[in-house]
């Protein structure tokens, strides 16, 4: 199916509510949604809990399955899987990370990682899951190391934000971590061989990036090129020599390609691009857009172009999109309006005359 040549329509599936604040954060458990497993994925809130919400296989309507509560005291703010499905790690603005485990279908916390000063603002584990990273308001970035017996180490404590760090998110391929932040920047860090993590690039204004507060941030596919959002109102895309990065040149340095702007008009809070190459954002200004590389004007270099966007997605801000791992495009977004909707990006059948 050309991308560029389709005609979409984005249908809401359900509306999930459950929760009775904001929702902050979803993420996909990405071990589901093949062969037998259902898909499944977590939401997490400003009503300090998280909620595990999985596809009934008679009905395909989703249903929420746990509700993890009473550990963390104040809103929690993001949520991860680790790769095999088996742990979910929650951030809270309490100042600590809580690990879960999924034993026998119940959810217990079996690790609370502690350290930050201040809000834990994000999580993510690397690729193989033998790392995970958390940031916080407090302008660090830590990296531990996942140990036997659901043990957690500070590897290290990643010094070089201004500000308050909104995200963090490891390359798909690679070890080497990324973060974005409210000094308008997006640093990447890498190890240095001796075990020292450094940062070996800070994407700022002097590098065509954002000029103000940098929320969110996806890989496409290969890992080859990266979109990151802001309060900027644009979207920008970066690039680097994945093969030279994969062969194990950490410091392979990442370029601004293009920005796209114009396209929201409030903060823009996240961004997720699909394995088949589609950028979805969700902003402050309730709508939900689409992006896709465009063949025309290759000469200049790669430009994106919107897709499909719909308005009034939700009553309130958009906090979260996330593609579903699954075969089908399946999207989840999430809002300060409380709720959770799954969408189809559905291709409409041609018409001929």
């Amino acid at each position: 199916m050309d991308l560029v040549d389709g005609n979409f329509e984005l249908r809401e599936i359900q509306k999930l509510q459950g929760h009775n604040d904001r929702v902050w954060s979803l993420a996909w458990n990405l071990a589901a949604g093949t062969g037998d497993i259902r898909p499944v994925f977590a939401s997490c809130s400003g009503d300090k809990t998280v909620r595990i919400w999985e596809q009934s296989p008679s009905s395909s309507s989703w249903d929420c399955k746990s509700v993890l509560e009473e550990t963390h005291t104040r809103t929690v703010r993001s949520c991860a899987w680790s790769p095999s499905g088996k742990l979910l790690a929650t951030a809270s603005f309490d100042a600590t990370t809580a690990i879960w485990e999924n034993i026998g279908g119940d959810f217990e916390c079996v690790s609370t990682l502690e350290g930050h000063e201040n809000e834990v603002k994000s999580v993510a584990w690397n690729a193989s899951g033998s790392l995970l990273a958390t940031c916080s308001r407090d302008k660090t970035v830590w990296i531990w190391e996942v140990m036997p017996g659901n043990e957690f180490e500070c590897a290290s404590v990643l010094q070089g934000h201004t500000q308050d760090v909104k995200m963090v998110k490891w390359h798909p391929n690679v070890d080497v971590l990324f973060s974005c932040s409210y000094d308008n920047t997006i640093k990447v860090w890498a190890e240095d061989g001796e075990g020292d993590w450094r940062c070996v690039q800070t994407l700022g204004e002097s590098s065509n990036g954002h000029t103000s507060t940098v929320w969110s941030l996806s890989f496409n596919a290969e890992g080859s090129k990266m979109v990151t959002c802001s309060d900027d109102l644009t979207l920008k895309i970066w690039e680097t020599d994945i093969g030279r990065m994969v062969s194990g040149d950490d410091h392979t340095p990442w370029s601004h390609v293009c920005t796209l702007s114009g396209y929201h008009d409030r903060t823009i809070f996240s961004v997720d691009w699909s394995r088949e190459g589609i950028i979805v954002s969700g902003a402050a200004d309730d709508a939900i857009r689409f992006f896709v590389e465009s063949k025309d004007g290759l000469v200049n270099g790669p430009s994106y172009r919107l897709l499909l966007k719909r308005e009034k997605a939700h009553d309130m801000d958009i906090n979260s999109v996330q593609w579903s791992p699954g075969e089908n495009r399946l999207l989840a977004s999430a809002s300060d309006d409380g709720t959770i909707k799954i969408w189809e990006l559905a291709t409409l059948a041609e018409t001929s005359f």
